[in-house]
């Protein structure tokens, strides 16, 4: 029998943390009302509580418009097909992301161009986007990851100078400021998610924020299944129905409450276990920008050195602490690696249309590639809900595993 919990000893935590989500009888109040009301659906768009939280989520952010959509996935393509993108041009996405990032172009018609990432933060390298513009480039899709934010000024300047769309993929990221704007309010778009495992969730649902007026009338437009949003009646799209329900709404509504208190907790703790966690050899901090003026705690994303953990490998180290009651797990695969997204196995109609842009044998994705497989771990938000104990709970478990590593390799 070892020290290490997932070899026989015990565990350095053994109650749970925090629940997600949140919730209590004021989501059961704003539900019951929905129901009682009779409005469930999201026509006529947008539902009245879908406009109230929307119009304050878009507040809270520091852009003019919010749109309510089915979930955080749609807002990526509306967001796309909003902008303009069409057949056969090119939308710059990270690679260490989810699906859904690189999805999302093809969907709109478009060619993902796959780039990598900055190892400071694991967001997407600006140099790697500038190198890889082409004539055929018309976005760019900066994800910003777990608590970090890309760096918006670089992905800006290049857009200028490039005439450029930015959408910014902020499922990690509500309630997190560049530079003193809410993210989704510094790039033309910005996409959230309100899946289950998001910060602010309904279970599904999304939103786009923007602060253009024709952009957010196309929005509307494209998930009412085209009726016109302009003051004329007259600019039709070819939409569907992407809207969101009252019911989901009503839940928004009430978990936006308690945004700003939860974004200031995870906030403090985040930064105290910056300040922990750098004070163990092997383990690397990753760099909180300082133009980032809030941040916002999805996912906590550290960086270990296998070799100080006695070469064990990156999912035994996860596997590790979870076994000692800290949740965590290894984060998503490189994105040429990602079996969720295999677009040549779908026989997704644009792979087959561009099949030589989806050779990916031909991609060099060292720093995604190192973080995915070696390096990063990736701690649940709710750890940094709770108190100070919890985290430095967290903290000892690391440092326990560290110390007992060679029962990992043994």
């Amino acid at each position: 029998m070892g020290q290490l919990a997932v070899t026989g000893g015990t565990p350095v935590r053994t109650q749970g943390y925090s629940r997600w989500p949140i919730w209590d009888e004021r989501e059961v109040e704003a539900v019951t009302a929905t129901v009682r009301s009779g409005r469930w659906g999201g026509y006529p768009e947008p539902g009245p509580r879908a406009a109230a939280f929307a119009s304050a989520f878009a507040e809270f952010h520091g852009a003019k418009h919010g749109i309510c959509m089915a979930n955080g996935t749609i807002t990526l393509i509306i967001a796309l097909r909003a902008a303009g993108i069409q057949l056969g041009d090119e939308v710059i996405v990270p690679a260490y992301t989810f699906a859904a990032t690189a999805l999302a172009p093809m969907e709109a018609g478009a060619i993902p161009v796959i780039v990598d990432v900055d190892p400071e933060n694991y967001c997407i390298d600006p140099r790697a986007v500038e190198a890889a513009i082409t004539p055929r480039t018309r976005a760019i899709m900066p994800v910003h990851l777990g608590s970090q934010v890309a760096d918006m000024d670089a992905i800006m300047d290049i857009a200028r100078r490039h005439n450029l769309v930015v959408i910014e993929d902020c499922a990690h990221a509500h309630g997190a400021r560049w530079r003193d704007v809410g993210v989704g309010a510094v790039g033309h778009l910005g996409s959230f998610s309100m899946q289950s495992s998001k910060l602010l969730t309904s279970g599904e649902g999304g939103i786009v924020l923007t602060n253009d007026d024709h952009l957010a009338q196309l929005c509307h437009s494209l998930i009412d299944c085209g009726r016109p949003k302009d003051p004329e009646g007259k600019e039709y799209t070819f939409g569907a129905n992407y809207r969101l329900g009252e019911l989901q709404a009503a839940i928004l509504g009430v978990g936006f409450s308690r945004l700003a208190e939860q974004t200031a907790t995870r906030e403090a703790n985040a930064a105290y276990l910056d300040e922990a966690l750098s004070e163990i050899d092997g383990v690397r901090v990753l760099r909180r920008d300082p133009r980032i003026t809030r941040r916002a705690c999805y996912e906590y994303i550290f960086a270990i050195d296998p070799q100080a953990f006695a070469g064990a490998a990156h999912e035994q180290v996860c596997e590790a602490l979870s076994a000692e009651g800290i949740p965590v797990w290894q984060g998503y695969p490189a994105m040429h690696n990602y079996d969720l997204f295999r677009p040549g196995m779908s026989r997704h109609p644009i792979a087959q249309l561009y099949a030589d842009r989806f050779d990916f044998s031909k991609l060099q994705l060292p720093e995604a590639t190192r973080a995915a497989e070696s390096e990063a771990v990736w701690l649940n938000q709710r750890v940094l809900l709770g108190d100070r104990a919890g985290v430095d709970q967290a903290v000892e478990a690391i440092r326990k595993v560290q110390r007992h590593a060679h029962e990992l390799t043994a």
